[in-house]
């Protein structure tokens, strides 16, 4: 068996000319291998038993080497994110002139020339590594030929997704022109001026546009997407490994390399389940994940074991994806992600449930808004719009500074893009989140949870979401607790059955898109009911903090009418 699973290795060594020479050459420049998956159509390794897969083990010559650059590439980071702080201290000991810059380049040279030579000797233990070669074969095998059975293979291995063949990309849909990517994204409507009036503000507000940018461009979109630091990924990474691991070898994942329209590689992960006979397999849930989140430890398996299939993808920067989490990066990978899912997956809009958490909001938003054909879209522990959160946690003195950034870089508006869609929608509210609330997380009522409720049935039933509507909602938001919340719903007596009836007669007679004008001649008592029949019906509160995994039992498809 070892001889026919390395008949190419072998091939190698017995002509050591110009092929040993091209195969080493491969090894110098090829990816980190990290794991080997398990795969019924693997040939065995000798000493290897089992279904499941193992981490690679380097050679000693490779591992000390690869541990070289690795600190290498860490010291790197670290003078990068540090370099405006060490140029100052460097200019103030008098280092940054001519005659001293002289030795430090020349020194700089030599570490690089050093750096070299060890990647040099990394490759020569990869050559020597039979599980490398093999691995090194395979890649370059899918690189020159994009066949069914060579990308299987390849799924076998994980290393540097760099390094991985694309599988879609967003110009090989049937109609690209069809594609919502690069369109504007929702922005506030700019205040009518003079063009003269015009013309001075923008010279008076230059230096505030152009901290605003330098704010967003560094520690801004840090703040926002904390996954995005190389430094976090890098200390995630066994976690992060484990978690993949365990999508591949015990629910078969395929993980995929898609490229949108802006050119950033968007890392995905699928699982199929349509033909293990579930009913719930044949429809797909997208899953967008939070700022620190990735699909491998992420939301994803949530709607994983209640049993759907399930495609999740990682925010351009998190993991293998390439690029930066701003908000057209971030509609243009969604865009690819669906894309994907029609033309290569073979799924319908129809049969697309879109479900994201916190910060994934916007991306879940932005695809109901742009495909209103998807099924529905399930919001867990969301918020309608990031300007009250970012200004939580800034100083009251930065405000005109805050409401720039945000209004220009950072706008996730998710209540403005919900309102354009016509589908179900549920929203999950956690009671004692403590990321998306404007005060204490005891405070239930400043969860922005309540604001994009509110905002989603004053737009879509707005006579019966009247002042009176409101107040009784915002009691019923109150409720920290199920009992609470039971005992304010039967306090107000809400007949389910009558509040459904006019529901639907309603939908019968007219069959228009919201909003709906139910509710304009009915009582005072009668909108009350109505109002906390809605209100029940689109949200449901989940007692717990905002990072705490939702389980599979909590999971459930928006209501319907």
């Amino acid at each position: 068996m070892r001889d026919v699973a390395f008949v190419s290795i072998a091939g190698f060594r017995r002509h050591p000319g110009r092929m040993a020479g091209w195969t080493w050459l491969r090894c110098v420049v090829g990816p980190h291998l990290q794991r080997i998956h398990r795969s019924p159509d693997q040939p065995r390794l000798e000493g290897r038993a089992g279904r499941r897969g193992w981490n690679y083990q380097p050679g000693s010559l490779e591992k000390h080497s690869d541990s070289i650059l690795g600190w290498a590439t860490t010291l790197w980071y670290l003078s990068y994110y540090t370099s405006p702080l060490l140029i100052c201290y460097l200019y103030r000991k008098g280092y940054i002139c001519s005659s001293k810059l002289a030795p430090v380049s020349q020194y700089m040279a030599t570490a690089m020339l050093c750096l070299f030579g060890v990647a040099c000797l990394r490759g020569w233990g990869r050559w020597r590594s039979p599980e490398y070669l093999q691995f090194i074969s395979i890649l370059e095998e899918a690189k020159t030929n994009h066949s069914p059975a060579n990308k299987k293979k390849l799924r076998c291995y994980d290393f540097d997704f760099s390094h991985w063949p694309a599988d879609f990309r967003w110009t090989e849909a049937s109609n690209p022109k069809l594609s919502k990517a690069g369109v504007s994204l929702l922005k506030p409507e700019p205040r009518l001026r003079g063009a003269a009036d015009g013309m001075l503000r923008s010279v008076r507000t230059l230096p505030c546009h152009i901290v605003s940018f330098l704010i967003a461009h560094s520690f801004g979109r840090r703040m926002l997407y904390p996954g995005s630091v190389g430094l976090l990924q890098k200390a995630m990474r066994p976690m992060l490994q484990q978690g993949q691991a365990k999508l591949i070898e015990e629910f078969d994942g395929q993980r995929n390399k898609l490229i949108a329209c802006d050119g950033n590689e968007i890392d995905t992960m699928f699982v199929d389940r349509r033909g293990g006979g579930i009913r719930k397999g044949q429809t797909l849930v997208i899953c967008c994940e939070g700022n620190a989140g990735f699909y491998e430890v992420g939301c994803m398996n949530t709607p994983l074991e209640g049993g759907y299939s399930v495609l999740g993808w990682n925010h351009p920067g998190f993991g293998g994806s390439t690029g930066v989490p701003f908000p057209q990066n971030e509609a243009n990978a969604m865009d690819v992600v669906i894309q994907f899912a029609i033309h290569k997956l073979g799924f319908q809009l129809s049969n697309i449930v879109v479900y994201a958490w916190s910060i994934g909001g916007f991306t879940a938003t932005w695809a109901v808004m742009s495909y209103p054909e998807i099924q529905s879209v399930v919001l867990d522990a969301s918020f309608d719009d990031l300007l009250p959160l970012a200004l939580k946690v800034m100083p009251d003195s930065w405000r005109p500074l805050v409401q720039h950034t945000v209004r220009q870089y950072m706008n996730l508006n998710n209540s403005e893009q919900l309102l354009k869609y016509q589908g179900p929608v549920l929203l999950i509210r956690r009671t004692r989140d403590e990321i998306i609330t404007t005060s204490s997380p005891e405070d239930v009522m400043s969860n922005r949870g309540n604001d994009l409720l509110l905002k989603l049935l004053q737009f879509r039933y707005p006579k019966i979401m009247t002042e009176e509507g409101v107040r009784v909602v915002r009691q019923w938001l109150g409720a920290s607790n199920h009992m609470e919340e039971a005992s304010m719903y039967s306090g107000y007596e809400v007949d389910d059955d009558w509040c459904l009836s006019v529901l639907q007669s309603y939908q019968a007679d007219r069959d228009v898109l919201f909003p709906w004008n139910v509710g304009e001649d009915m009582t005072l008592e009668g909108r009350r009911q109505l109002a906390l029949f809605l209100a029940r019906k689109y949200m449901r509160n989940f007692e717990t903090t905002h990072c705490t995994p939702l389980p599979a039992s909590e999971f459930h498809s928006p209501w319907v009418l």
